[in-house]
């Protein structure tokens, strides 16, 4: 059973900048395609990037593109999200998601990014 927990979210101002991360267990994270989704109060989900099992290929949504950083550590089966110069729109639920992220069972509980001065 995928299981993937979420911590780091919180209030921050807006510019300000945060480190999600995501603890996975339940099956082989190391060759695993990870991803990162978040919703918005209101909004779908939405995808906002990928990494490649080994680390070595990334990609964003143009909204974060520059501004977050995907990255993992395979010998701790975590996953990351540093989030920098946030805006007031990048307020939502966060969401590491095993590839593919559109089934609810390879997504975590999530955890809550507001950014708001």
């Amino acid at each position: 059973e995928v299981q993937l927990v979420e911590s780091g979210g919180g209030l921050v101002q807006p510019g300000g900048s945060l480190r999600l991360s995501c603890a996975a267990s339940g099956f082989t994270f190391s060759t695993a395609l990870m991803n990162w989704v978040r919703q918005a109060p209101g909004k779908g989900l939405e995808w906002i990037s990928f990494i490649s099992s080994g680390g070595s290929s990334t990609g964003y949504a143009n909204s974060v593109r520059g501004r977050f950083t995907i990255s993992r550590d395979n010998a701790k089966n975590t996953l990351y999200l540093q989030l920098n110069s946030l805006k007031a729109e990048d307020t939502a639920m966060y969401y590491c998601a095993k590839d593919p992220w559109v089934v609810p069972g390879n997504r975590g509980q999530g955890t809550q990014v507001t950014v708001s001065a």
